[in-house]
């Protein structure tokens, strides 16, 4: 292990005397919300501390039985027993050293959340509408496939078929830290059906994932920097949406951002959505410029999520799957199309973790 890793982690059996002592004072335990605070963080360093504790002890247990072995060259019984403990112990060790390299990562708040996703066409035309519908499909068996529930919440179809923009809420586990990569410029590589003589066309669609706020956080929206219209909701539902303004978009008026619903029965109900999506872009927003900030100052770690960054090449006549972020090709692409995106997010998850892992090494030795 690392020598930063090291005090890195020496440091949360330290912080570990320091919050029981802290949680048996009468003071701190009459400040029911200091309290709770110091808790929660007394729960997350002793998860870290007892890990750090385990590998101490399996360190000392591997010391041991090599001093064994070196010692016991006549004696084949004591050998072998040696022999294994090595091996139990470096496996365990390296388990442990994993496993708390992921504890000391900093965690985004937002990753438990769920999110919107919002797929829009770009250059290409109708191709491009057909390629939003394609990535629609993609994204819903895959939230089909973890177990996610995912429900359109505004739509724009094109007439030939796909969309012109949809937006979909997926509501499961730990959804934004998923998707979260998703955000940026989709192009698609594929002779479209409308094509009579066989060429290959180019064309593009962007991605956006949002984390759902709090509700809460909702509130904070002053609702005198809203406009509220309502209007007649057009395409799939039914009779119902036809003959009612249940449709509703609201403008927040500092920022020019706009969100609206049109998929719910109720001008109630549209509202409140409406109202988490506009929340979630404007959050989203603030990240955005934050990365972007950052990513002025260092290396950003999987790009900021700019809808004008080209993520992905989906080549069709190879079968070819490209990230350009992480130089991540899959030649399985109809299987990729039909939700088979674990291998794609999780290179993502582990690139982004061993980047913030270097971050953490550059910081401690700063």
């Amino acid at each position: 292990m690392k020598p930063f890793l090291r005090q890195q982690l020496a440091r949360y059996a330290d912080r570990l005397g320091e919050l029981e002592f802290l949680l048996s004072r009468e003071d701190i335990m009459k400040d029911m919300k200091q309290f709770l605070l110091l808790s929660r963080e007394h729960t997350e360093v002793t998860a870290v501390a007892s890990r750090w504790a385990r590998y101490s002890q399996r360190e000392a247990d591997l010391t041991a039985a090599q001093t064994l072995l070196s010692s016991s060259a006549n004696d084949a019984d004591m050998a072998e027993m040696a022999q294994e403990e090595i091996q139990d112990a470096t496996q365990e060790l390296q388990q442990l050293e994993g496993e708390l390299q992921r504890m000391l990562l900093p965690k985004d708040p937002d990753d438990a959340r769920n999110a919107f996703m919002e797929i829009r066409a770009g250059t290409g035309g109708d191709e491009s509408a057909l390629f939003a519908g394609d990535l629609l499909r993609m994204y819903t068996r895959y939230c089909e496939r973890r177990g996610w529930k995912a429900e359109i919440i505004s739509e724009s179809a094109s007439e030939l078929g796909g969309y012109k923009e949809v937006v979909v809420r997926i509501e499961g586990d730990h959804v934004y830290g998923a998707l979260k990569f998703e955000s940026g410029g989709h192009r698609v590589q594929r002779v479209p059906t409308t094509e009579t003589q066989g060429r290959i066309h180019t064309s593009a669609c962007t991605v956006a994932v949002l984390a759902e706020p709090d509700e809460a956080v909702a509130i904070l929206i002053n609702p005198s920097d809203l406009r509220i219209d309502t209007y007649r909701a057009s395409g799939a539902g039914g009779q119902h949406i036809n003959k009612t303004d249940s449709a509703v978009r609201i403008t927040h008026l500092p920022t020019g951002i706009v969100a609206e619903c049109q998929e719910g029965r109720s001008q109630h109900s549209n509202k409140a959505q409406a109202l988490k999506v506009l929340t979630a872009r404007i959050h989203e927003k603030d990240r955005s410029e934050r990365a972007t900030k950052d990513a002025a100052e260092r290396k950003g770690l999987i790009g900021t999520g700019d809808r004008s960054d080209r993520i992905r090449t989906y080549n069709f006549p190879q079968g070819r799957l490209t990230d350009h972020r992480i130089n991540l090709t899959l030649y399985k692409l109809l299987y990729i199309m039909e939700g088979d995106l674990d291998d794609v997010v999780q290179a993502l998850q582990v690139y982004e973790a061993a980047q913030q892992l270097a971050a953490l090494e550059v910081g401690a030795g700063a």
